[in-house]
């Protein structure tokens, strides 16, 4: 946990040299590590505001999308990074993981204009509302238990968005809406009141009719003229969510963004082994891609064919990678002694090994 402690440090470095609250990215070798290190963060420095970007939890080229708390924990922060430049709010530091900095994401530009925001009294068609969180990721039920579901019962709209801890009721009047309740789940009673709601994102793909042609003209030049098996294809076109339509994410804009363009100029902070981890993650990648594309060439067995995109339209390639990190200043952590250098400033926080208990009880 001796790594908290120093990134705490740096954080209030940089806080107080410049004006208003200073962005540090600390970047994982993987989740584990970046969750302990969270955790760590928040015994020694409570004071130092965190925000997490994590990494979708499927492979790379998989026929499911990501874990939907992933998604939205994904969204809620990209949606804040996206509007930060303005904001007072921006976040002290950013803790991410090689695999999440590797992978592209939706374009900054797009997700700063992607809240839905409303307030009790506005007048905000119903149906103006379903079909915005249709759009974005969101799942109909009959009754909203999990974050990125909701339902509509008459004049009332229950919805979970990502980064509330509680799902909240909307009862419009017409077309004018009269309150916005946060409700227990489980007992489905309001414990709570809220004057405005900001709406962000479930997925990082939206459906809408611009999303949805740009979708169809990028298959066509990828893959030629769909046959009569292809559910993903057929799916999109309808307007329905496909499951993993995620790993087909260049296709629905005209580009995609990394957090390196949500956090520019940000100085990153690299995990013991982070970098080395880099050249492996590239490595599965591309043995997924060849897999898929093999897969291809064999005749079908009653499973829709998955036609994959090519790595560097969804991922850093190793060249990307090493131009990003050579742009950006860089610290990184160590657990060995390293030697000095005339062209790397080296800072021994002389860390030692904590009392074993373990061992003394066992005598």
């Amino acid at each position: 946990g001796f790594d908290a402690v120093v990134v705490a440090d740096l954080a209030r470095a940089l806080s107080r040299s410049f004006e208003g609250p200073a962005v540090l990215v600390h970047v994982a070798r993987d989740s584990g590590r970046s969750n302990a290190f969270q955790n760590s963060l928040k015994f020694v420095a409570p004071e130092i505001e965190v925000m997490s970007v994590p990494a979708w939890d499927c492979q790379p080229y998989d026929r499911v999308s990501p874990n939907g708390a992933i998604a939205a924990q994904r969204m809620t922060a990209l949606s804040r990074l996206a509007r930060s430049r303005s904001s007072e709010e921006q976040p002290r530091i950013l803790c991410t993981t090689v695999n999440a900095l590797i992978q592209r994401v939706p374009p900054r530009e797009k997700i700063a204009v992607e809240t839905f925001s409303a307030a009790i009294g506005n007048v905000v068609p119903m149906d103006t509302v379903t079909a915005w969180v249709e759009a974005n990721g969101f799942l109909r039920t009959g009754t909203v238990r999990e974050t990125g579901e909701y339902a509509v019962r008459g004049g009332i709209l229950d919805l979970s968005p990502p980064g509330l801890p509680n799902p909240i009721r909307l009862d419009f009047f017409g077309d004018t809406l009269e309150s916005i309740r946060a409700f227990d789940p489980e007992t489905q009673r309001t414990i709570g009141q809220l004057r405005s709601l900001d709406l962000v994102p479930m997925s990082e793909v939206q459906l809408t009719t611009e999303t949805i042609r740009r979708f169809r003209q990028g298959y066509l030049s990828n893959f030629g003229a769909a046959t009569r098996d292809d559910r993903l294809y057929e799916t999109i076109s309808e307007g329905r969510r496909y499951a993993g339509l995620e790993h087909w994410m260049p296709l629905f804009y005209d580009h995609l963004d990394t957090l390196f363009d949500y956090v520019p100029g940000v100085p990153l902070v690299f995990d013991a082994q982070a970098e080395e981890a880099v050249a492996e993650r590239l490595t599965l990648i591309r043995d997924y891609y060849d897999a898929r594309a093999e897969a291809m060439k064999t005749p079908s067995t009653g499973v829709a064919p998955y036609k994959p995109l090519r790595p560097s339209s969804l991922y850093l390639t190793q060249n990307d990678w090493k131009e990003r990190v050579a742009a950006a200043s860089v610290a990184r952590l160590s657990p060995f002694a390293m030697p000095e250098s005339p062209d790397r400033l080296t800072i021994d926080c002389e860390g030692k090994a904590g009392r074993s208990f373990a061992a003394e009880r066992a005598d």
